[in-house]
């Protein structure tokens, strides 16, 4: 079905809304780089809207009603909120599921070492990445180091003005006759994903003191964080692309953007909640936003861990009574948006895409029946019904959408929370915003569709 740009329907009071939601976005997209800071980001803007941490209040013994609002963390990684309705919570929700983490690169636990006159951090990327990519851009460092004494130092270095950056060096272009003639894959090696990060020796050295620029990065690390080699055990620094998403085109019409997959449609789904928080609702809302999805899900904050029904099951203790099978019928009674971004068509790589089932900027919200990959694996694929109940929830509320599938059916693919969650045999279908550089270290998207995107996850949330 043909679909009209956007900005061909939209008034100028649309745009002024339009312009509101997206500075509210690169907000949130320059505080939250990594998971933990969307983690913080997310529970301080719920906080001032009324949400309180779940567990303390349960404590206190207080009862459930309609129209409290929780949340709950785990690990500082993944959260999940809560806004309870008038219907029994066993008569399922309305959920919007995102996560929060993105390829980026990590420093490894023993990391730091001089070579030749440089001294660097030891690298190890995450998640689906071209490494060739990284090279010579600015880049900045995000993370914890946790002490033994139980106390953690936040780390974010790259970000201010006045603050030093890093770099991935590369050969020049000169010398790189041979390099040239590789492959993509072969340009770069993990190995050399390695981050530049010192070139001076330390002034004042001991005499037996052999490796004089990494005991330089030693003596600044310990004046300015009081953290000290062995620290770095327990450190989880993140290696991200340094400075501010920024307005993309002579017209404002695009954002670029560290992280886009998927902070675009976590950030919006969470607007799409709180902006709800005054409402009591039949049903209750809940929001998802989770780590480890660029991996597989794995690991305890990641969607297969047991965090979010673990949670659920808490919830139900204390609103309706604790009972196991009304926890599964909770979780089989409710329906989700997969809150996750679609492959953007781009016509200089045309041949990639169908364009028949393709997802265009600025066309809407784009829904994916089902994802995975050459044969539909790793896929929910929602059924018929639901796919035609979402498209009633967004006809009547007047959200532009798109159907759209990740590229021709042997090129690839992609996977998403939606499998894992239709295992409670609830209705899910995965929805997104339209990304175009998706898994770049600079993604890029439309203004308008991440305005469709709050109004569509508002809608489905009143459904």
């Amino acid at each position: 079905m043909k679909k009209d740009n956007l900005w061909l329907s939209y008034t100028k009071e649309d745009r002024k809304k339009v312009d509101e939601v997206c500075a509210r976005y690169k907000k949130c997209l320059d505080r939250g780089k990594t998971e933990r800071e969307c983690v913080e980001a997310a529970v301080e803007m719920a906080e001032e809207r009324g949400y309180r941490e779940l567990y303390s209040v349960m404590n206190k013994g207080e009862s459930i009603k309609a129209g409290d609002k929780f949340y709950a963390v785990q690990m500082d990684k993944s959260v999940v909120f809560f806004q309870i309705g008038r219907k029994p919570l066993s008569e399922g929700m309305n959920i919007l599921g995102a996560h929060i983490d993105s390829p980026r690169i990590d420093i490894k636990q023993n990391p730091l070492y001089e070579k030749d006159g440089f001294a660097y951090f030891d690298t190890h990327y995450y998640g689906g990445i071209k490494k060739y990519q990284w090279t010579t851009i600015p880049l900045a460092i995000h993370g914890v180091v946790a002490r033994k004494d139980g106390t953690v130092v936040k780390v974010c270095i790259g970000e201010k003005e006045d603050d030093p950056v890093f770099v991935i060096t590369d050969l020049l272009v000169h010398l790189a006759g041979e390099q040239m003639t590789k492959k993509m894959t072969e340009v770069i090696t993990g190995e050399n994903l390695d981050l530049l990060i010192g070139n001076a020796p330390i002034e004042q050295r001991e005499e037996l003191e052999k490796e004089l620029l990494k005991a330089n990065i030693l003596r600044i690390l310990a004046d300015t964080y009081a953290i000290e080699e062995e620290d770095l055990l327990s450190a989880e620094l993140e290696i991200v692309p340094a400075g501010k998403a920024r307005d993309l085109g002579l017209d404002r019409s695009m954002i670029l953007g560290y992280g886009q997959d998927d902070r675009v449609c976590a950030f919006t789904s969470i607007f799409a909640l709180l902006d709800m928080a005054d409402e009591i609702t039949d049903t209750t809302l809940c929001c998802l936003l989770v780590d480890k999805e660029e991996i597989g899900n794995m690991g305890a904050t990641g969607m297969t861990s047991h965090f979010f029904e673990n949670t659920v099951a808490e919830l139900v203790a204390a609103a309706e009574r604790d009972s196991q099978i009304l926890v599964r019928r909770t979780l089989a009674n409710s329906k989700m948006l997969s809150s996750d971004v679609s492959a953007g068509y781009d016509p200089l790589y045309a041949s990639a895409f169908e364009k028949n089932n393709a997802a265009f900027l600025a066309k809407g919200l784009a829904f994916n029946k089902y994802t995975g990959s050459k044969g539909k694996k790793g896929a929910s694929d929602a059924n018929a019904e639901y796919v035609a109940q979402i498209r009633k929830i967004m006809d009547e509320a007047d959200v532009m959408f798109q159907f759209s599938e990740l590229g021709k059916v042997d090129m690839g693919g992609g996977g998403t929370i939606a499998r894992i969650m239709a295992e409670y045999g609830m209705n899910v279908i995965d929805s997104g915003v339209s990304v175009m550089n998706m898994h770049a270290p600079y993604e890029v998207v439309s203004k308008a569709d991440v305005y469709e995107a709050v109004r569509g996850y508002t809608a489905f949330l009143r459904a």
